[in-house]
């Protein structure tokens, strides 16, 4: 009789322990009575719920990433960007929980594909988050973009910010960051742009050129200019060297092959 009362016992706590829901850190838990109506209170982390009447949703609130991917914006320089893609970063305030997902659309809400999450408006953030590109994108030329990331991440977190405030979310979910992965300008831009750096350098390697030959003709007009003084310094070259050799100094001269002086050797 008592090993059946420790046999049922455990039985019971097994069942109680598989029958609950322990919420993790970072989620809320929502619990869904046996009518399918939703308890508003929240069920925050640490604490254990019976699933054994009923169910609890898990809701993740903390650091939910949204990726908004394969966008093609169009550029101030009206160039369509090939790919831009970004990561948005947003908390979900615990205490509106059962406000967002009772009240809100559930098209406005995703699911984690780890654990089975609910995402709280990771669509509705991630909608947004893809207007606001298309809007900052069109103040930058394609090329340029990346040279602007961090102003552009912090433009469109801004212009999300603006749009949870207008719908009156801005005290229920928080952006914390948006980090542009990707910018990548359309093909034809790119081949325009080194076709462009190409030219330019052909252009600098001509005005080098063109100032070399500028200075080798003033060079030679300065020579022609100064033919009087070159005819001076030849022949005090000749008086030098007519001084060595009559000084015996100079034994050996070389005579240009046109010459027509008259050398008296002994």
């Amino acid at each position: 009789m008592k090993r059946t009362a420790i046999t049922l016992t455990a039985a019971i706590a097994t069942l109680l322990i598989s029958g609950c829901t322990r919420i993790e850190t970072g989620e809320v838990g929502l619990r869904i009575n046996f009518d399918k109506t939703t308890d508003p209170t929240e069920r925050l982390p640490g604490s254990f719920n019976q699933t054994l009447v009923g169910d609890i949703l898990t809701f993740k609130v903390q650091d939910v990433a949204v990726a908004v991917d394969n966008m093609t914006p169009l550029a101030s320089d009206n160039s369509t960007i090939k790919d831009f893609d970004m990561t948005v970063v947003y908390n979900v305030n615990p205490a509106a929980v059962s406000e967002l997902w009772t009240t809100k659309n559930k098209t406005f809400h995703g699911v984690s594909d780890k654990g089975g999450d609910i995402l709280l408006m990771q669509n509705y953030v991630a909608l947004s988050a893809r207007n606001a590109a298309y809007k900052v994108a069109r103040e930058y030329e394609s090329l340029k973009m990346a040279d602007n990331r961090q102003t552009i991440e912090q433009k469109i977190r801004d212009s999300i910010i603006k749009t949870l405030t207008e719908e009156k979310l801005a005290e229920k979910i928080t952006v914390s960051q948006v980090q542009v992965r990707a910018i990548t300008p359309a093909d034809v831009i790119v081949a325009s742009a080194n076709e462009l750096v190409r030219a330019q350098n052909e252009l600098k390697t001509k005005e080098v050129e063109v100032q070399t030959a500028k200075k080798e003709a003033e060079r030679i007009a300065a020579l022609n200019a100064n033919a009087g003084a070159i005819g001076y310094m030849n022949a005090m070259a000749n008086l030098k060297i007519a001084e060595g050799v009559a000084n015996g100094k100079v034994q050996t001269i070389v005579v240009p092959y046109d010459f027509k002086g008259i050398v008296n050797a002994k």
